[in-house]
């Protein structure tokens, strides 16, 4: 697919924006679709947009449709419902490009389905959050049939990313980023772990941090977590402790499914999942450490 041009985006939310306009500045004509239709139509306004009240408007001369959705289950309903699915009006040889957190064995069979239908599909998710999407310094984790069809859209990466890898066959994507999460889920466990024992035993929690992050137990974490959000309890980061969750548990149920003795992922599921239960879905992931120190014993 050469010379792309027409794009469009459906999920305007903390990430889908600020992706939407870096691909405003690099002047491609967009549509946009989303449920909360006065936010679609103000986003729309703001970045030069149009906004699309139903999938035949959406799908109208669109050569690459881009997915920011919560779930898979979602991204899969949206394209496939079955009545008035989007995929069953867009033309052939469309690209739709899921950038969602989905799990990685669903993203495979829809990219079966899609395929049957004679449309190409990419699952791209992302790392760097809102800060990157902000910038247009997301990393890019893309999965695909064939190399070809992530050259052909690469233009679109290109806007809203610094990096891109190519991770495999449909799924891949989505499976790498799992994985991602779940390491990074795991960071932040082992470091909100080591500040309860600490502060317990009487050490200073931001001394523990400063020193953390000039030692070998450094970590994206310890550096852009907890410095600025956990131990000035900003709490702030952008993304929410339920989508965290969510992302380990498919990294942990990946690993079941292949039959992986991962005892570690298990464990880690089970400690945001508790964080979720106590916490809700839509506060910010760095308040996880609030619902495990609540549970600690008191002396």
């Amino acid at each position: 697919m050469s010379g792309v041009r027409h794009v469009a985006l459906i999920g305007l939310g903390n990430m889908g924006e600020p992706m939407l306009a870096n691909l405003a500045k690099a002047g491609f004509q967009l549509k946009v679709f989303d449920v909360d239709t006065e936010r679609a139509q103000r986003v729309a306004q703001a970045h030069g947009a149009q906004a699309c009240a139903d999938w035949r408007t959406l799908a109208d001369g669109t050569q690459v449709v881009v997915t920011m959705l919560p779930t898979g289950a979602i991204v899969r309903d949206v394209l496939l419902q079955a009545q008035g699915g989007l995929a069953a009006v867009l033309a052939r040889g469309t690209t739709v490009i899921d950038m969602s957190s989905s799990e990685p064995t669903g993203s495979r069979a829809l990219a079966e389905s899609l395929a049957q239908q004679g449309l190409h599909f990419i699952d791209a998710p992302v790392s760097g959050g809102v800060p990157g999407a902000v910038a247009g310094t997301l990393t890019i984790m893309a999965g695909a049939a064939s190399p070809a069809e992530i050259d052909a859209v690469m233009p679109v990466f290109e806007a809203m990313g610094k990096r891109v890898f190519r991770t495999g066959g449909p799924g891949s994507g989505h499976a790498m980023k799992a994985l991602n999460n779940f390491v990074a889920a795991a960071a932040y466990t082992a470091t909100a772990e080591a500040l309860q024992i600490g502060a317990r035993f009487g050490l200073d929690e931001a001394l523990m941090v400063d020193i953390l992050n000039v030692s070998t137990g450094r970590s994206f974490n310890s550096e852009v977590v907890f410095a600025p959000h956990v131990v000035t309890q900003r709490f702030a980061t952008g993304f929410a402790l339920g989508l965290l969750a969510k992302d380990v548990g498919i990294a942990a149920g990946l690993g079941e499914h292949l039959g992986v003795d991962a005892p570690v992922s298990r464990l880690v599921q089970q400690r945001w999942q508790q964080a979720r239960a106590a916490l809700g879905d839509g506060v910010d992931q760095s308040r996880a450490l609030l619902a495990w120190r609540a549970a600690q014993p008191q002396d």
